[in-house]
């Protein structure tokens, strides 16, 4: 089949080269996000998707509009037989009902399961023990369409978001080829999604924030589920008075019913850990504002944290 492929990050890379690989489909154009500039020095940036487009010679197509005519008209003279979207923004119904077999999309979670933009980082974070990788067809609602094929993986205790993401990736570009064979060969019927939703918002600075009054497991999970990005933050206050905020990366959960929430706690130079409901977690590593990431007992051999609090 002819396909046109939309996406943006390097999730979405791993099932585009997938396709390219495959014998059975070719990818005619690639849509991806116009260009930006990012940085200090604001310097032009592509996206993984264009850079991989670029680099196999795919005709490439960087809208600011998916509703513009003469996008839709591009889009159309591409003659595709579907569209695969992974990891792109919502597209119009102009767009997703244009080619002959319909749009489908790939989602890093168990539909209806964590719906919408963040499905990795909310299973972690809620402390699920299973995920997956879904395709379903596009319609009006955001997640909401006919499922076509799913696949699961346990969530190890070991797991962080970006382990979790790698390997939802590698799940999915296999996926997404069975679904493309199934599709052209009418193996594949489209059902609807069964089960009670749940949703997987975009994460904001002040949801990566450790709340002391969460128990010892649920900030462990927090951390390990914002890394390494965009990473759990916890802010101390120095003996000064200025406040200094850190990125925790990874930390572990310690049981202790005698530990005071809100407290900080540094031992023999080797141990960083916070008060919690329930005990604390303690701190592996981390990096502070303007600083490079450590471990923990690297970076208390270089600062020292006496009569440093815990902003609450």
């Amino acid at each position: 089949m002819r396909i046109v492929y939309f996406g943006t990050p390097d999730f979405a890379v791993e099932s585009l080269d997938a396709i390219v690989q495959s014998p059975r489909h070719e990818v005619v154009a690639v849509v991806t996000v116009p260009d930006r500039q990012a940085g200090r020095g604001q310097k032009i940036v592509f996206s993984p998707v264009k850079q991989y487009a670029l680099d196999h010679n795919i005709p490439l197509l960087q809208p600011e509009k998916l509703r513009d005519p003469q996008f839709l008209e591009e889009l159309s003279a591409f003659n595709a037989d579907m569209f695969v979207v992974v990891a792109f923004r919502m597209l119009p119904e102009a767009v997703w009902n244009m080619p002959p077999h319909g749009t489908f999309n790939l989602h890093a979670s168990l539909l209806p399961l964590y719906r919408g933009a963040a499905p990795i980082n909310h299973a972690i974070i809620n402390g699920d023990t299973e995920t997956g990788v879904t395709t379903f067809l596009l319609n009006h609602q955001i997640d909401e369409g006919q499922i076509l094929l799913q696949e699961s993986t346990s969530i190890f205790p070991d797991d962080n978001a970006g382990t979790l993401h790698d390997r939802l990736a590698a799940m999915g570009r296999e996926l997404v080829v069975r679904t493309l064979d199934g599709i052209e060969s009418g193996t594949i019927t489209p059902k609807p999604q069964q089960g009670t939703p749940t949703a997987a918002p975009k994460i904001f600075k002040d949801d990566c924030r450790i709340d002391t009054s969460l128990t010892c497991r649920q900030a462990a999970d927090l951390v390990r589920g914002l890394s390494p990005y965009p990473a759990a933050l916890l802010t101390l206050i120095n003996p000064q008075g200025e406040e200094i905020l850190f990125k925790v990366f990874d930390a572990i959960a310690v049981s202790d019913p005698s530990a005071t929430p809100g407290t900080l706690i540094c031992d023999q130079k080797k141990v960083l850990k916070i008060g919690v409901t329930d005990g604390f977690l303690q701190i592996l590593s981390l990096q502070m504002s303007g600083k490079r990431k450590n471990n923990t007992e690297d970076f208390l051999r270089g600062n020292k944290l006496t009569g440093w609090k815990l902003v609450r």
